[in-house]
């Protein structure tokens, strides 16, 4: 059987270096860690002597941004050897990838890009992830899509993919919920219905993050899934209506462009914290 995933129903923060000293220090509610594993495939140097002294303290999530588990192609097994050795070098309490493709042969695009939701896709992406896990032993958590254009070929909305996905896999699921609305905005759909129908019992992690706001062409509001500003209102009051549903479950603040001073990430790990411990002592009443 794989190992489980087991992150701490805690806020968490994604790891920037320059964060090290302020989340040592112990001064927000911080429950686990979330690294890029592609930032962590070297041999040693700082980057794992640094992760090596938060892994005494913290939980630790690793999110792979680069198996391509959309991909039309056969996975890059050097990468996913890289993947597995870091994993066993850390062992992570969860390691997580994307609904989404990002290789073609042997080119490589520094984007997540979306997929047609078909029969033929969903068994593609189930092969890919059966495949994972097999190779690391763990579960892995399928993150939903930010997306920004839809194909006339789908046949199966998200959610129902999603959920496809977890019984065909046995994998878990990261719900973004920066994500959500971001689609639904760009989509013109309602985040609050696609979060209804949402597969929320396989959910083992949630990601909160920033989006641009800009417009289209035609004036139309388009969102940019850019991770580089605080988590906005929208988000925060769709996030606590999920938690409201689920009770709490381990939350990460992504952050990843324009990073902050550490006051600022730990305040919106409290925010985050907040959430938690009201819907935990409403689970203990």
């Amino acid at each position: 059987m794989p190992i489980a995933s087991s992150l701490p129903a805690r806020a968490g923060v994604g790891f920037k270096p320059q964060h090290f000293a302020g989340i040592l220090a112990g001064d927000a509610p911080v429950g686990f860690i979330e690294i890029h594993a592609e930032n962590y495939m070297g041999d040693g140097g700082p980057a794992h002597a640094q992760l090596n002294a938060l892994r005494e303290r913290f939980a630790l999530s690793v999110h792979g941004v680069g198996l391509s588990i959309g991909g039309a192609g056969p996975l890059d097994r050097a990468h996913l050897k890289r993947v597995k050795t870091l994993c066993d070098r850390h062992q992570p309490q969860s390691f997580s990838e994307h609904l989404a493709w990002s290789s073609h042969g042997e080119f490589f695009y520094n984007d997540l890009l979306p997929l047609p939701y078909t029969e033929e896709t969903l068994a593609r992406v189930c092969e890919h992830i059966d495949t994972v896990q097999n190779a690391l032993g763990r579960e892995m958590l399928l993150e939903n899509p930010s997306t920004y254009v839809t194909f006339v070929d789908s046949t199966i909305p998200e959610t129902e993919f999603l959920n496809a996905v977890t019984r065909r896999t046995g994998c878990g699921l990261l719900l973004d919920v920066n994500n959500v609305f971001v689609s639904a905005v760009n989509h013109g759909t309602d985040p609050a219905a696609y979060l209804s129908v949402f597969p929320l019992s396989q959910i083992k992690e949630i990601h909160l993050g920033g989006h641009d706001a800009q417009s289209d062409d035609a004036g139309a509001p388009l969102l940019i899934d850019a991770h580089g500003t605080p988590v906005a209102d929208p988000v925060w009051a769709l996030y606590e209506a999920v938690i409201a549903r689920t009770g709490p479950v381990a939350t990460l603040i992504e952050w990843d462009n324009d990073v902050p001073a550490w006051p600022v990430l730990a305040d919106e790990a409290r925010a985050a914290a907040r959430i938690l411990d009201r819907a935990a002592a409403q689970e203990a009443a």
